[in-house]
């Protein structure tokens, strides 16, 4: 139940990341809210990455899903 509203609310961000030729997979959800996410593309290589995840894709997650406690990027 908690990886479909993820992903739901993921697909609200991944137009944005693919406008700028990268995207984002993922991964896995933990018991204890962590969202466990791969960086493709563009996204994957971009120095300003984790600014992106924590301050993009982290805090929306958060507001649409108030039981992530996280979201880390995986390899």
């Amino acid at each position: 139940m908690l990886k479909e509203a993820v992903e739901k609310a993921l697909a609200k961000v991944r137009p944005m990341l693919q406008a700028d030729g990268g995207d984002v997979e993922l991964v896995d959800v933990t018991e204890d809210g962590v969202v466990k996410v791969r960086l493709k593309g563009a996204c994957g290589s971009c120095p300003m990455a984790m600014v992106t995840l924590k301050m993009g894709i982290e805090r929306y997650l958060k507001r649409e899903v108030p039981e992530v406690s996280e979201v880390v990027a995986v390899q």
